[in-house]
Formats: C-alpha cells, sequence, structure tokens
C-alpha cells in the first residue's frame, strides 16, 4: 500500500526534536517558541483548528493524528487535541494532553489556560488557580487571565479577592458590561448591596440590552424598578436591528419582567413574562422528568432499611448537607445555623454529585446501584474522606462543622448515609404550589432543569417527597425536617429542634441570623439580611387560574383548596 503522502514538517519541529533527543532544553524552547509562532502559517493546523471550532471534531481528528504520529512533540497539535477531547467531554484525556504539551513547553500560555479552564470545569479549582499563577507570571496584567481568577476565587469562597480583581480589570477596561455585571454579583454576595446594584447599574449603562444585568436586580429580590426601567426593558425586548440582544438577554429580561410585573401586582402580565421565559429556557434543555423518577424509584429499592442501618463510611461528624427543592428556605437554614459559633456555612457544593456521577459513569442507575453494592468498608471510608479534602477549600474559619447546602443532594441522601453515616442531614420543606411557583419564577444559572416547566416541576416535587417519605420509613430519624411555614410561625421552637438535631447548643445569635455578615451566593441572599417574615406564604394563590397543570402533576402534594 502507497505511503499516505504528509505535509512536510515545518524546520521549528525538526529543530525542536532534535534539540531535545540530544537533551538540549535551551535550544528545544526557543524551536518550541518558533513552532508555536509559525503555526498559523501551517495549513494542516489551521484546517484542524477551523474544524474543532466549528464543531466538525470528526474531521479535526484524523488530521490532529496524523500530524502527532509524524510529530509527537508537535505542541501545537497537541493542545489542539487537548480542545477535540475537552468537546468530547474526555477531560482526563485532555488533561494528559496539555501537560504533555507544557512538559515539552512551560511557557505555551494557550495550553496552560486550557487547562486552568479544564480544571475549573473539573471542580478542582486549586489545581486551577495555581496555574492561573503561572499564566499571570507571564502577563500579570491579561484580562482574560485576571477573569478567569476571579471566577475560580469565588469558586473557592474568596469573595473579596475576587471583588479586587473584577475591580483592577475594571480600572483598565472600563467599558466592559460582564465584568460590572461579574463585580456585582461579588458585591451582592458580600452584602454590599448598594455597591452591586451600582455595579449592575453601569453594566446596563454599558449594554442596555444586557437581560443578565437587568435580571441581576430582580433577582436581589428587595429591588424595585422605577417606570423608567419597565419601559427599558420593555424596549429591549422589541425585535430589530437596533436590538441585538441574543436569546439569552431576552429570556433574562422575560424573568425580570416579571418580577417588576409582580410589584406593581399585575399578576396576570407578570404570569406571561414567567411563562414565555420558561419556555425559551426549556428548550434548550435535554432535562427528562421519566429519567428522574426511574432515578427515583431505583434509590428507594435500593436503599433498604438494612443498607440505611449500615454505618460502616468515614467517621466525621462536620458536614451539615441541606437538601430539598431550590427556594424552599433552605438558605434561612443555612443563615440560621452559620449563626451558630460552631458552624460554618460555605455554599452549594458539587462534590456529592460529582462523586456520584463518576461512581455511575456512563452507566443507567440499576448498574450505579450495582456500584455502590459492591463497595467495600475500606472504599466507602475512602469516599468519605475524599469528599473532606475536596470541601476543605470551602472551610475558611476553621469551625468544627460546616455546611453543604446542594438542594439537589436529596437524590443522593443514601450515598451520603453509605460515605458520612454520621453527618446530619436536613430537609428543607415548603408548601409545594409557592415552593414551585417560586422556582417557576426564578432563572437558575445551571443545574435545575426540572424547573422550567410546570408539569416537571411537579413531578420533581413529587419525587422528592416519595423519596424522603421512604427515608422517614427505613431509616427513622436519619433526616430532619425544617417546614418553611412552622419555621416562619414560631421561630424559636424551631431553631432550637433543629440546633438539638445537629447536637449543638442553644446560641442567641441564631434567633437573630439576619445579622451575620457571612457571604451568601443564592438568590435568597438579601432575604436571609433580614428579620423573618411571612409575605411569601400562601403567594400562589394569586396565581392558581395559570398553575392547574402543576396542580395536575403535583398529585396528593397539589393544594387541597
Amino acid at each position: 500500500m502507497a505511503k499516505r503522502n504528509l505535509p512536510p514538517r515545518p524546520a521549528s519541529l525538526v529543530q525542536a526534536a532534535s534539540a531535545l533527543a540530544r537533551g538540549d532544553a535551551a535550544a528545544a524552547a526557543r524551536a518550541m517558541e518558533e513552532m508555536i509562532d509559525s503555526a498559523v502559517n501551517d495549513a494542516a493546523l489551521m484546517s484542524a483548528g477551523l474544524a474543532v471550532s466549528e464543531g466538525r471534531l470528526a474531521e479535526a481528528e484524523p488530521i490532529l493524528r496524523a500530524r502527532l504520529r509524524e510529530c509527537p512533540c508537535d505542541v501545537v497539535a497537541i493542545r489542539m487535541m487537548a480542545e477535540l477531547a475537552t468537546r468530547l467531554g474526555r477531560m482526563e484525556d485532555a488533561e494528559r494532553l496539555l501537560r504533555r504539551a507544557l512538559e515539552l513547553a512551560p511557557f505555551y500560555s494557550a495550553a496552560r489556560e486550557l487547562l486552568a479552564r479544564n480544571l475549573q470545569r473539573s471542580n478542582r479549582p486549586e489545581e486551577a488557580l495555581a496555574e492561573v499563577a503561572q499564566l499571570l507570571d507571564q502577563a500579570p496584567d491579561h484580562p482574560s487571565y485576571l477573569m478567569l481568577k476571579a471566577s475560580l476565587l469565588v469558586k473557592v469562597g474568596d469573595q473579596a479577592g475576587a471583588r479586587d480583581v473584577y475591580r483592577s480589570v475594571l480600572a483598565r477596561h472600563p467599558r466592559q458590561a460582564k465584568t460590572w455585571m461579574s463585580l456585582g454579583h461579588v458585591l451582592k454576595t458580600l452584602g454590599q448591596q448598594g455597591e452591586g446594584i451600582a455595579a449592575y447599574r453601569r453594566a446596563i449603562e454599558e449594554q442596555p440590552t444586557l437581560g443578565e444585568a437587568w435580571w441581576s436586580l430582580a433577582n436581589l429580590k428587595t429591588y424595585r424598578f422605577s417606570d423608567a426601567d419597565l419601559s427599558a426593558m420593555e424596549a429591549a425586548l422589541e425585535p430589530g436591528d437596533k436590538n441585538p440582544g441574543s436569546d439569552e438577554d431576552r429570556l433574562h429580561l422575560h424573568f425580570a419582567l416579571g418580577k417588576a410585573r409582580e410589584d406593581r401586582a399585575q399578576y396576570d402580565a407578570a404570569f406571561v413574562h414567567w411563562r414565555s421565559g420558561n419556555a425559551m429556557r426549556r428548550r434548550s434543555l435535554p432535562y427528562s422528568a421519566d429519567d428522574t423518577h426511574a432515578e427515583c424509584v431505583a434509590t428507594m429499592q435500593f436503599f433498604d432499611r438494612n443498607r440505611l442501618a449500615d454505618c460502616s463510611g468515614a467517621p466525621a461528624a462536620d458536614p451539615i448537607f441541606i437538601v430539598g427543592l431550590p427556594r424552599a428556605g433552605s438558605t434561612l437554614v443555612e443563615q440560621i445555623l452559620a449563626s451558630h459559633s460552631q458552624v460554618e456555612g460555605t455554599m452549594e457544593l458539587p462534590d456529592i454529585m460529582a462523586m456520584a456521577a463518576r461512581l455511575r459513569g456512563a452507566g443507567d442507575v440499576q448498574s450505579y446501584c450495582r456500584t455502590l453494592a459492591a463497595l467495600s468498608v475500606a472504599q466507602r471510608v475512602e469516599l468519605g474522606e475524599e469528599y473532606l479534602r475536596r470541601t476543605r477549600v470551602q472551610r475558611r474559619e476553621g469551625r468544627p462543622f460546616f455546611i453543604d447546602k446542594m438542594p439537589n443532594n436529596w437524590l443522593h441522601v443514601g450515598f451520603i448515609r453509605m460515605i458520612l453515616p454520621n453527618a446530619r442531614i436536613i430537609d428543607a420543606r415548603r408548601d409545594a404550589a409557592d415552593c414551585c411557583l417560586s422556582a417557576f419564577k426564578q432563572h437558575f444559572a445551571r443545574g435545575q432543569g426540572f424547573s422550567y416547566d410546570l408539569v416537571d416541576l411537579g413531578r420533581y416535587y413529587s419525587d422528592y417527597v416519595d423519596l424522603m417519605e421512604h427515608l422517614d420509613r427505613a431509616a427513622p430519624g436519619l433526616v430532619h425536617r425544617v417546614e418553611y411555614e412552622r419555621m416562619v410561625n414560631d421561630t424559636e421552637a424551631e431553631v432550637r429542634r433543629l440546633l438539638e438535631y445537629c447536637r449543638l447548643p442553644f446560641e442567641p445569635a441564631c434567633l437573630s441570623f439576619w445579622q451575620n455578615d457571612r457571604a451568601v451566593r443564592t438568590a435568597s441572599s438579601e432575604q436571609v439580611r433580614q428579620p423573618i417574615f411571612s409575605s411569601a406564604v400562601g403567594s400562589w394563590r394569586r396565581y392558581a387560574p395559570h398553575l392547574q397543570p402543576l396542580f395536575a402533576a403535583l398529585g396528593r402534594s397539589a393544594p387541597r383548596a
């Protein structure tokens, strides 16, 4: 068979390979630098790069493989192959390739930046920050590297550090609307509401159609839009050349306008906007209510009384998990507990879900259950200790207990029990109609695909209740339930019950939780900085004519009247 004709190797590649072979690191580095600079004139690499950028991965892969067979030290081709692997979700392959590229060319910033971003995607923020530090050593004022650093600081809970980085970027690039918006997010989290509002307003000034900035103001919950704001948002929704906003901008504008109309008691108009925004988001999501139901049923079958009674995981009692649905009062429960001298509030941590996904792999829920059943005691202990290692970066105050407030962990209570049998688990529960309506009114940044359709919401809530009731029967006392309405009606009694379950002595600060100035990242951040209120109880009644699909899906959890 005739040998396939390949394009000639660039001279710099030949020089790099020769220098590497004779151990001349300095000459190899010079050749690598020249090779990287000249890659823009390499027809094969340009063809592969264009194919990757346009998503034609099947076309790019053979080009890159051929180049790497011929030139194994071509770091540009290695980085492109890593980008291809990233797009295919092969993150381990991508990391291996990028580390090889950086071993050959430590100064190759494009490879290091992709590695840092992949580490960020893999929820390894400390490692990503180490890579960003090296990037900033090469280019201290590079705005992209600084923005990446700021987002990673947010990830590890250093909101003040992120604020300072965003401000430094804006001092040099003040016309960046999305950077102003990001600054607003961290200022809100830090409780600096006035400055946060000013940052959001500056973002809108720079880009009036930036829907997420308008929604960020609405998402403060306590902010009230002016008539001029209302007109500006409505105008931004109008199609035409003067409004270059994307669908992403428009759906955020719908959510913001829903809040603005609700504040004016224009409930039908508000619901029209929420319905429009939710429909736009739902079309882009692959969520399946049937899959969630199947997972819930299989989980209840697997975690029977005997399995839940087995306490052979890691013995640590540090974590306090708060589970349930979003908008159910979990941030209120967290704020109360984090006002205790022995408890540190963190954020909604993705680690349990990430570990469960890793164990599940590409299999279905049945294969996941078989994997869990096969875990030895040593493996369960190691998984519990892994969780503690992964979350250590969030524990900045040195308190003996910390909170993981990821609501979606309700599906993983059994897994938590297997690996951390002494952890406390709290179910934050709210009236079904109020909770689901509140979620429907909320645009979540990620991870809540069920929340954009009333039927999906009702089915999700029903599955959640079924699983919690199963756990109550199979392992009485494992989960402590905090009902929002009872917390509102008799706060002190509910707080005492909560602290008793967590084996914590009563402290008066837990009753004045709104005075706690800790950083709060969730949508309820401003609401928990004021005394408890009852105005949200029964709010679904204003929208009852629109909620019939939700009530049908809720079944026995639907309101009686």
